[in-house]
């Protein structure tokens, strides 16, 4: 549900690569099999965020309210349907949540997104939805650039960065259900029955 919280959009100091690059180890550190949801956010239109307590996750459009299904001409890339970001990545941009949704992500969690540990096909158990990590890789755009700048755009796309996918991943929603802020994110492999 909503709570209309202000997102901020006046641009502040960026974060230089050599400011960034001590905090890999941090960044690394997440946890592998079970983190958590720290943030969830709404795009309701280009441009906008709105920050969640609650959101609903949907097989076909995402996260409800979400613009995600009606941003361009094109029909919808459907292994594109949320995004999700390293939280301790984000808070290393901005320690003020509304700027930290400038990002453009819908879940910031502290789970460790590497493309090693989240190969696509594996499925993440959040609340009552679960979400399958999908195959294109989440580059990031020049709203990002804008928001937090050049060289932090080159740090989390640095081979390290998009190995990390610091950047974020995308996922698809394989079922619907409720996310919460706090909630757990639980990891299901391939190999591994459910």
């Amino acid at each position: 549900m909503p709570d209309n919280r202000h997102v901020d959009h006046r641009t502040t100091d960026h974060r230089t690569t050599a400011e960034l690059e001590p905090h890999l180890d941090h960044l690394a550190g997440s946890p592998k099999d079970a983190g958590s949801v720290e943030l969830l956010v709404c795009r309701p239109t280009k441009g906008t965020r709105r920050l969640l307590d609650e959101a609903v996750l949907d097989t076909e459009v995402g996260l409800v309210g979400d613009s995600w299904s009606t941003r361009t001409h094109k029909p919808p890339h459907p292994d594109k349907q949320v995004t999700l970001m390293n939280h301790r990545m984000v808070q290393l941009l901005s320690a003020d949540p509304s700027r930290q949704a400038l990002a453009g992500d819908q879940l910031y969690v502290d789970l460790d997104l590497s493309v090693e540990n989240l190969p696509a096909g594996t499925r993440l158990e959040i609340g009552s939805a679960v979400v399958e990590m999908t195959g294109p890789p989440h580059t990031g755009c020049a709203i990002f650039v804008r928001h937090f700048g050049e060289e932090a755009m080159r740090f989390v796309n640095s081979r390290t960065g998009r190995a990390m996918r610091l950047r974020g991943a995308n996922a698809r929603v394989a079922t619907g259900g409720v996310v919460r802020a706090g909630d757990k994110v639980l990891v299901h492999r391939p190999d591994r029955l459910w």
